[in-house]
């Protein structure tokens, strides 16, 4: 009788931990929408173009996406290309990080259908085209994570590096990779 008793309580135990754990994954906040969020700040999504090398633009292992170096590819086609400190001001810099965000959730929605399945945005790795005396990469790399923090507020915040590159391809200005937990 003991042996089935024990069986039972854990049994219990078993169950009432699993629907605990669904009705955590229940609570979903209401009022967390990405896409009507860009609406808000009048960011239209581009379409996601082909890789231009040899690469896919994400990889998904577990709940974890994994997006490729992007740059700033405007509306037009073309880059925004230069160095900042010799070419490009530290405001044109973040312009074109907030560029590359813009691309980066476009690829996002691509993958995933639904900005809604981001469940943060865990790492950015944010690469600045600079000259050898520039040190403010940081404040580049800010209009990438301004940008995902006004479009997933809490969830958009996230660990970063920000870093200078004596060059980058075709000259761009900034190259961001990014590390996305999703539903």
């Amino acid at each position: 009788m003991k042996p089935l008793f024990s069986f039972l309580l854990i049994l219990s135990f078993i169950s009432c931990d699993q629907a605990q754990k669904k009705s955590n994954n229940s609570k979903i906040d209401p009022s967390y929408n990405p896409e009507a969020q860009l609406e808000k700040l009048g960011i239209q999504l581009p379409e996601v173009s082909a890789p231009v090398a040899n690469y896919v633009r994400a990889v998904k292992t577990g709940n974890l996406l994994f997006l490729s170096g992007s740059g700033p590819k405007k509306a037009d086609g073309s880059y925004i290309t230069g160095k900042v400190g010799a070419d490009l001001t530290i405001e044109q810099g973040y312009e074109a990080a907030r560029i590359t965000g813009i691309n980066h959730l476009a690829t996002l929605k691509a993958e995933l259908g639904d900005l809604k399945r981001v469940k943060r945005i865990v790492k950015v790795l944010g690469m600045v085209n600079s000259s050898t005396e520039f040190t403010d990469q940081p404040k580049v790399i800010n209009g990438f994570s301004d940008l995902m923090v006004e479009v997933f507020g809490e969830r958009g915040k996230h660990a970063r590096s920000a870093v200078g590159m004596a060059s980058l391809p075709i000259g761009i200005a900034v190259e961001i990779e990014l590390i996305v937990e999703v539903e």
